[in-house]
């Protein structure tokens, strides 16, 4: 089978959708499919300048954008031009609401090419750019009914989507699949030496994602400095690149010797040492979708604290995988955080149910189910 993937960025840009991308994309090289990627030629913040490479066996086309509209949204329209080129059994986009979606259903339907399209639960407006604010008007009113019609099968990461799809398709075109994890992260890391390289102290509360004003990683640092007030036996760790949050987080935690910054991280196995040496994990977000490090978190046997936001009060239940904190209220994360740590049998509760829950979600039981709707018939 040939196929596609289709999305605003790849390798080497770091976030949730791109991890998708490239664990579906190499699990169906492995496979034996001739697998391509195109994106535009930007890392969010540069241009990258090598246009055609190979990955992991992965082909990749990084194509020129013309302007940019926000951190996360490009338009790069010669994708039209570039994937008449080709003859694909399967055209995969990801993520609602932009251009390059409606072209590849131009194309899929001009290639009769099957048209997937994953959504990736973009449907929040908040902390988007008032330059996007008409784009996303005329994309609700317009571009997303006209992109859908030349979608073959909608793939929605969480029923909470469900009920905005409906307004541009019907119930008959979507199936739910959720984000994975990868096995490696259920192996025990020992010896785990985490802790002793970044000189952390005590038990350590874990907040891993990208510092973007959408995860509220400064909410997470402003209870953690209140916590630290009070308790010297633990230590806030913040671990990912920055989109606009890391300025304020340093200013929060800088006087903070319990408090650490530690940048993005790279390689599966240092991934799985970083969670598994915490003690709690923390996603303060105002919105989400299926964040992929809810089921790492959970593979680790983490607690976790969370937004009950968009997906994730679908997958993390309050009181059996840990606990739901309303965005931005303080008082109740410390309490939450600090209930977690002071109670080692809710702790070992929370760790069993979640390590038990993450067992459905290997990446290579979703990239079964995405092959199973490449292959099933098109109504």
């Amino acid at each position: 089978m040939k196929i596609a993937h289709i999305n605003m960025f790849y390798l080497p840009t770091f976030g949730g959708v791109e991890k998708v991308m490239q664990e579906l994309a190499e699990r169906q090289v492995k496979q034996g499919h001739e697998v391509h990627v195109f994106c535009c030629n930007s890392d969010k913040y540069k241009r990258i300048k090598q246009k055609e490479e190979i990955i992991n066996g992965v082909h990749i086309h990084r194509l020129p954008y013309w302007f940019r509209l926000s951190l996360s949204t490009h338009i790069w329209p010669s994708l039209y031009w570039k994937l008449k080129k080709y003859d694909f059994d399967i055209l995969h986009t990801h993520v609602s609401g932009h251009l390059y979606v409606l072209l590849t259903g131009l194309v899929s339907r001009g290639k009769r090419s099957k048209h997937i399209h994953t959504t990736h639960c973009p449907w929040t407006d908040a902390f988007r750019p008032k330059i996007l604010k008409p784009f996303l008007y005329l994309n609700d009113k317009i571009f997303n009914k006209t992109s859908f019609k030349l979608i073959d099968k909608i793939v929605s990461i969480t029923p909470w989507e469900h009920k905005q799809l409906e307004k541009y398709t019907s119930k008959e075109k979507i199936i739910t699949i959720p984000n994975g994890l990868d096995s490696i992260l259920f192996k025990k890391v020992l010896p785990n030496k985490y802790k002793e390289k970044h000189g952390i102290k005590g038990k350590m509360i874990l907040f891993f994602g990208r510092l973007n004003p959408t995860k509220g990683p400064e909410i997470l640092a402003k209870a953690g400095k209140e916590i630290l007030k009070e308790r010297k036996d633990l230590s806030f760790v913040f671990v990912g690149p920055d989109e606009g949050k890391l300025e304020e987080v340093q200013n929060i935690i800088k006087d903070q010797e319990n408090m650490h910054y530690l940048g993005p991280i790279e390689g599966k196995e240092n991934i799985a040492e970083m969670y598994q040496a915490a003690e709690v994990y923390v996603l303060p977000s105002y919105r989400e979708g299926l964040p992929l490090t809810l089921f790492e978190a959970m593979s680790c046997e983490l607690p976790i604290v969370a937004s009950p936001v968009n997906g994730i009060p679908y997958e993390l239940k309050d009181n059996i995988n840990g606990y739901h904190v309303p965005y931005s209220n303080i008082p109740l994360l410390k309490e939450k955080i600090l209930k977690i740590l002071d109670n080692p049998n809710i702790a070992k509760t929370f760790s069993k149910n979640n390590k038990e829950k993450s067992q459905n979600y290997t990446w290579d039981l979703i990239t079964k189910r995405y092959m199973d709707v490449y292959t099933e018939p098109v109504h």
